[in-house]
């Protein structure tokens, strides 16, 4: 279905790995079109609860964009290009099911860019992450120089952005910009793990979590976002379900209603 994406539904979890690995899974249209799509199959089929993000192979995550679909662009067809790039990374931040990117090796320009996307990241411990756009005489383009600041602080991203180097995983998970550091051989296990528990809890309240923590950084009225979801959970089965469960010291069944 999805050309350069390999798919794979497993009890709740939809795993989508970026299958170019001759190429270091570079993002080139063809990729960015079919995660554009396949995104819209996470927000449609009500099968899917979670997400993982990874690349084939042992080498890299994503090495970057296709630098040689850059060649002799003009000012308009960047724009356009950027402006695609960051409309599909704002589908992934913006996912109701929380979405998990299991970094295995190198996270680099695009590649960085679509791991910053996702809720949470995971890391192998040869993963290396960079912004190294500026080698190239630019500077990210989809969402790099924004996100990289919210996870790392103003400063080390600043550092980053304008030296292009790369920093290693256990440097990476010190900034905050991953969760878990773990060996290649169990890192989507652990991704795994964290989304069997996600997925055990409350549907609507789990959407409305990332929205509003999104809303912490965007200069919408994050707590007006908060009150509202809050407010609107308490029109579900779920939160019936979750306070009746509580009360008679069981376990919660929610039904995502």
């Amino acid at each position: 279905m999805y050309n350069p994406l390999l798919t794979n539904l497993e009890n709740g979890i939809f795993t989508i790995t970026i299958n170019r690995p001759d190429k270091m899974n570079a993002l080139n249209q063809e990729v960015m079109n079919d995660l554009n799509n396949v995104m819209d199959e996470v927000y449609k089929n009500t099968d899917i609860k979670s997400v993982i993000i990874t690349g084939a192979g042992n080498k890299a995550f994503v090495a970057g964009a296709d630098i040689s679909e850059f060649a002799g662009l003009s000012q308009q067809q960047g724009m356009a290009l950027a402006k695609k790039g960051q409309d599909i990374f704002f589908k992934i931040e913006n996912s109701p099911k929380p979405v998990i990117a299991a970094v295995n090796g190198f996270a680099l320009g695009g590649g960085c860019e679509l791991a910053m996307a996702c809720h949470m990241r995971i890391a192998s411990e040869n993963a290396k992450f960079g912004q190294p756009e500026v080698n190239l005489g630019l500077i990210p383009g989809y969402g790099g120089t924004q996100r990289l600041p919210m996870l790392v602080g103003k400063g080390k991203a600043i550092e980053l952005l304008l030296t292009g180097n790369m920093i290693d995983a256990a440097t990476a998970l010190q900034l905050g910009l991953v969760n878990y550091v773990v060996s290649q051989e169990q890192l989507i296990e652990k991704a795994i793990s964290i989304l069997q528990i996600i997925n055990s809890k409350a549907p609507v309240a789990i959407a409305k979590c990332i929205n509003a923590a999104n809303h912490a950084y965007t200069g919408i009225k994050g707590y007006e976002t908060e009150i509202f979801g809050f407010s609107e959970c308490f029109t579900t089965e779920d939160v019936k379900e979750g306070t009746a469960a509580f009360l008679e010291k069981r376990k919660p069944n929610f039904k995502g209603k």
